[in-house]
């Protein structure tokens, strides 16, 4: 199979863990890549600054300050828009690829018909990346070498957290543009948490996270317009002790969306999360009840 430039990465992603866990929360920034291998660069028919709309740029710096407060963090470096690990492994568009796809593949979601699927499409406002098919080899080829790869780190991070500590919370890390798209009637939160509708965590870990951010003065929303993706549905099971919750970042608070630099709100943003965070270790994941109270 044709890599595509999977080997060129060094590494394709990065577990950071503490020298000591210290709390049952594990954060995951699967979207904040931004290392593009000049043999996928080639295939695509896009910039590299209009292929960089899709990155959450810098979210893994904004969380980098958990790691030395005994909590992991797993940061991807392969692009978004190469092979994205928020969905199924295998939600792809048949009118993308030359060749039989698997049986199995799910090709009738509304991410593929977006095409927001494991191997997007397109990035931005709907702007296709590739100008021609590509071969089927070549999406299973990222999916074995990319995404696969990084869901077990993840696994390994989350199963070692609740094997320590009886509860595990994930927290997935993303960030959204500031533009709301034009069926948005108000204008875009400075936050906006999502739990799958409360399936997701313990509808407590919610409050929490909403009491404190909106305590540092953001605005905050649930569920809208990001309820959370493949993986805070598929990693978040409450009745196993194990709670996910998505957390989506207004981008201009911190970063200038033309150019991706940071801007003087970055280091205030980092400071706040920080807050969240050490919030968030001090609860008591196995006495729900008191989780309101750890709050205050």
């Amino acid at each position: 199979m044709n890599d595509a430039g999977i080997g060129d990465f060094d590494p394709a992603f990065e577990a950071l863990e503490p020298a000591q866990l210290i709390a049952p929360v594990v954060f995951n920034s699967p979207h904040s890549g931004c290392v593009y291998p000049e043999r996928f660069l080639a295939q695509v028919r896009l910039d590299l600054q209009t292929l960089r709309r899709s990155e959450d740029t810098d979210v893994d710096a904004l969380f980098e300050g958990v790691v030395a407060r005994g909590m992991p963090l797993l940061r991807a470096h392969f692009p978004r828009s190469m092979v994205d690990v928020n969905r199924e492994p295998y939600e792809l568009d048949p009118r993308m690829f030359d060749g039989r796809l698997p049986t199995f593949a799910n090709t009738r979601s509304m991410r593929v018909a977006g095409g927001l699927g494991t191997v997007p499409r397109v990035v931005g406002e709907a702007q296709e990346i590739y100008a021609r098919r590509m071969p089927i080899d070549e999406a299973l080829s990222r999916i074995d070498g990319l995404y696969k790869p990084y869901h077990r780190a993840l696994r390994k991070l989350i199963a070692g957290a609740h094997r320590a500590f009886g509860e595990v919370l994930l927290v997935d890390c993303h960030s959204m543009p500031s533009s709301a798209p034009l069926r948005e009637d108000r204008p875009r939160a400075d936050i906006v948490i999502g739990d799958r509708y409360g399936t997701s965590c313990s509808p407590v870990v919610s409050d929490v996270v909403e009491t404190v951010l909106r305590g540092r003065g953001y605005h905050v929303l649930r569920n809208k317009p990001y309820a959370g993706g493949f993986i805070t549905e598929h990693y978040g099971q409450p009745q196993t002790g194990i709670h996910a919750i998505q957390i989506e970042i207004n981008r201009a608070i911190y970063m200038d969306e033309r150019t991706y630099a940071r801007q003087p709100g970055f280091a205030a943003l980092s400071a706040d999360l920080m807050v969240l965070a050490e919030t968030l270790m001090r609860l008591p994941l196995d006495r729900p009840g008191d989780w309101r109270v750890a709050a205050e």
